[in-house]
């Protein structure tokens, strides 16, 4: 989708595979979870995108189950599965027209919004193979907040396939 607006309606593709879906053009991946970090990221990653000409794909992971279901329980909470992905889907959609909102400018490019579920560190080093650049927020100061909140950039920073742009809180934030 080209040329995308505030308050314009950007479809979401949901994967429940576990990938992010193949056969597109290598691009700018944002990992996008909706916090301050993630819609700082994402701001740099339209920037980055329309510099380099390339689509955008912006991407939420949902790990619906971190732990793994016990036997037989799957079945049970699917509804609440798709609840969840939905939830996220709408989340995203906000998201980026948060963003698109406090930009000065549209955003020019192609861009696409992915919800995959899955673990999330796995999910991106898994779609860094086919990307031009992965772009990610920090929320970490360092300590122990950086440990519990800073393990998928690092995560990413140490394992992707690609390019990692980590960008900071802005100054003034």
């Amino acid at each position: 989708m080209a040329g995308v607006r505030p308050g314009q309606d950007v479809p979401v593709v949901l994967s429940v595979l576990g990938r992010p879906p193949t056969g597109r053009r290598p691009g700018v991946l944002a990992a996008c979870d909706g916090s301050d970090g993630s819609l700082w990221a994402l701001d740099r990653a339209m920037t980055e995108a329309e510099l380099f000409g390339l689509p955008l794909y912006v991407l939420a992971v949902v790990n619906p189950a971190p732990a793994g279901y016990p036997p037989g329980m799957a079945e049970l909470v699917q509804e609440s599965v798709e609840t969840l992905v939905e939830s996220m889907a709408d989340g995203l959609r906000r998201a980026v027209d948060t963003v698109l909102r406090q930009r000065g400018r549209p955003f020019t490019g192609e861009m696409s919004l992915h919800v995959v579920l899955g673990n999330v560190v796995e999910v991106l080093l898994e779609a860094s193979t086919r990307q031009h650049t992965l772009v990610l927020g920090t929320r970490g100061n360092g300590g122990f907040a950086r440990l519990l909140l800073g393990s998928v950039s690092s995560a990413a920073v140490h394992h992707a396939a690609c390019p990692v742009l980590v960008v900071p809180a802005p100054a003034e934030a």
